[in-house]
């Protein structure tokens, strides 16, 4: 459906990725996609790297790297890597520098699903 797919780009969702990841299937998706907006592994994250316990945030960054993968949210999903890397990696100054990054593309993502959620895309 290429309306979705236009509509869910700017919010760096990419809607054909994950057709191939649900088997077609915009229903499943869209279930699954809302549960995000109740997902608190972003709000983890940001808990955890401002308690400086790098371990918790490194777990929180990975889990939210793999929902935000499944879900095909790529720029979250790339965001996320990179903080979760530096974590894993011991850089934690490197993952408080890419913080911002993983902020706004949580951000342009829960702004496209709730638009999609009250029928606005």
């Amino acid at each position: 459906m290429a309306d979705l797919t236009t509509a869910l780009a700017p919010y760096g969702i990419d809607y054909d990725e994950a057709m191939e990841r649900m088997g077609g299937s915009i229903d499943f998706f869209k279930q699954l996609a809302m549960k995000y907006l109740n997902d608190t592994h972003y709000v983890d994250l940001v808990a955890a790297m401002e308690a400086k316990d790098y371990s918790e945030a490194y777990e929180a960054a990975h889990t939210l790297k793999g929902v935000s993968g499944n879900l095909s949210m790529t720029t979250l999903y790339k965001a996320a890597t990179a903080v979760s890397d530096a974590l894993f990696q011991g850089e934690y100054q490197a993952a408080e520098t890419l913080m911002p990054q993983v902020k706004a593309a949580h951000e342009k993502a829960v702004e496209g699903l709730e638009k999609w959620q009250n029928d606005e895309l």
